[in-house]
C-alpha cells in the first residue's frame, strides 16, 4: 500500500480514493444508506434526540454525495450547484476526462466530464453531461467556525459501498499534511485540513464531512496508517479539505473553468533535498529561480541551499513546502541561505504559486 509519511505524527497518509489504494472493492448493492457507527452522545443531549439528529443531516446531505467511477478505480463527490458541477478530489479523477457518476436518485450511471483538476490543492470539479431532475447541491459552511469536538458525518463510498455514513467528532484544525506522488497521489501539501475521527476508507476521497447542522465543513481526502503495524489503517485519524478551500477553489473553476488566483505562497524557485556529507538532509538546494520571483528579488541563486524560512527550519523539499503553506501571498518573511559556504539571510515577499 503506497502513503506518504505524515510527518508530524509520525504515521503514514492513505489516499482515500479505492482505485488509487489498491484496496478497491467491488460495488455493493446491498450497502444501506445511512449506516451510522458507534455513536457518540453529547453530554445532557437523550440518545433518541441525537440519533434524530443523525437521520435528519442524513436525509438532508446524503442526495447531494455522488459515487464517481473512473477506468482505474471509485471515489466519491459531492453535488455543487443545479448546473451538475460536482467537487471531488484531484486524485480520484486522475488523468481522466470521462466519468460515471451514480447520483441518488439515478437508476444507473450518469455520464460526466471533467472541467478542471488543481492537483495542487487535491482538487477537482467535473460535470454531469445531463443533469436529472431532483438534483440536490450541498450546502458548505464556514471553515472558521468549526470546532474541536464537534460532532460530524462522513459520507461516501468506502471500499465501493455507496451511500455509507460513519461518525465521529472534529479531532484538530489546522493540520498540514503532504500527500505522496505515488499511487495517484498528486503530490500535494495541503494547509488548515480538518483531522476528524469519523472513519475515512479508501473510496471516501471527495465525499462529504458533515456538522449536525446540515453544513459541509469539508472534502475528506486523506487517511491515516500506521507503519509499525504493517501499514495497517491507524483508526480515527483521517483529514479533510476545509470548506471554504473547497469553495473559492471550485468556484473559480466554474465560473472561469481554471484556477485563476490559488492563494498559494511561492518563492518562485525549483528546488530538491540537499544532502551533507553524512547523507542526511540538510535543505533545499535551487535548480532553477523564476525571473521577477520572490528568489529572485532578494538576490537567491541557483546553487545556493535554502536551510530556513521565517523561524521554521527547512531541511527537505517537503518541509519547505509545508512552510510556504503556512504563509499566503504577499507575506513579508525571511529565508535564510548558504552561498558558497557562507549563511546569508534575505528579506522576500512572497508570491503565489
Amino acid at each position: 500500500m503506497d502513503s506518504a509519511r505524515f510527518r508530524a505524527l509520525g504515521l503514514a497518509l492513505l489516499l482515500c480514493c479505492a482505485g488509487c489504494s489498491g484496496l478497491g472493492a467491488p460495488r455493493a448493492t446491498t450497502a444501506q444508506a445511512g449506516q451510522v457507527a458507534q455513536a457518540v452522545r453529547p453530554p445532557g443531549k437523550a440518545a433518541d434526540d441525537l440519533q434524530s439528529d443523525f437521520q435528519r443531516v442524513i436525509k438532508d446531505v446524503l442526495p447531494s454525495v455522488v459515487q464517481i467511477e473512473t477506468d482505474s478505480g471509485l471515489g466519491s463527490g459531492v453535488v455543487y450547484d443545479g448546473k451538475g458541477h460536482i467537487v471531488t478530489n484531484a486524485h480520484v479523477v486522475g488523468d481522466g476526462r470521462t466519468f460515471r457518476v451514480t447520483t441518488a436518485n439515478s437508476k444507473k450511471p450518469l455520464t460526466a466530464t471533467l472541467v478542471s483538476s488543481y492537483p495542487e490543492q487535491d482538487l477537482a470539479v467535473v460535470k454531469l453531461d445531463t443533469v436529472p431532475a431532483g438534483l440536490r447541491a450541498a450546502s458548505f459552511g464556514e471553515s472558521s467556525k468549526v470546532q474541536v469536538g464537534q460532532v460530524v458525518l462522513a459520507m461516501g463510498s468506502p471500499l465501493g459501498l455507496s451511500s455509507s455514513v460513519t461518525e465521529g467528532i472534529v479531532s484538530a484544525t489546522g493540520r498540514t499534511v503532504s500527500e505522496g506522488s505515488d499511487g495517484g497521489g498528486t503530490g500535494a501539501t495541503l494547509a488548515n485540513m480538518v483531522q476528524t475521527s469519523a472513519a475515512i476508507n479508501p473510496g471516501n476521497s471527495g465525499g462529504a464531512l458533515v456538522g449536525l447542522d446540515g453544513q459541509i465543513i469539508g472534502i475528506p481526502t486523506l487517511a491515516a496508517t500506521d507503519p509499525e503495524l504493517g501499514g495497517g489503517a491507524a483508526p480515527g485519524i483521517g483529514f479533510a479539505i476545509p470548506a471554504s478551500t473547497v469553495r473559492a477553489i471550485a468556484d473559480q473553476i466554474v465560473r472561469s473553468g481554471r484556477v485563476t488566483d490559488s492563494g498559494r505562497a511561492a518563492l518562485g524557485i525549483t528546488g530538491r533535498t540537499f544532502v551533507d556529507a553524512e547523507f542526511q538532509p540538510a535543505g533545499v538546494v535551487v535548480v532553477e529561480v523564476k525571473s521577477g520571483g520572490a528568489a529572485d528579488r532578494a538576490g537567491i541563486r541557483p546553487g545556493d541551499v535554502i536551510v530556513r524560512l521565517g523561524d521554521t527550519d527547512v531541511t527537505t523539499i517537503t518541509s519547505l513546502t509545508e512552510a510556504l503553506a503556512e504563509q499566503k501571498p504577499g507575506d513579508r518573511t525571511t529565508v535564510t541561505y548558504t552561498h558558497n559556504g557562507k549563511e546569508r539571510t534575505a528579506r522576500v515577499t512572497l508570491g503565489e504559486q
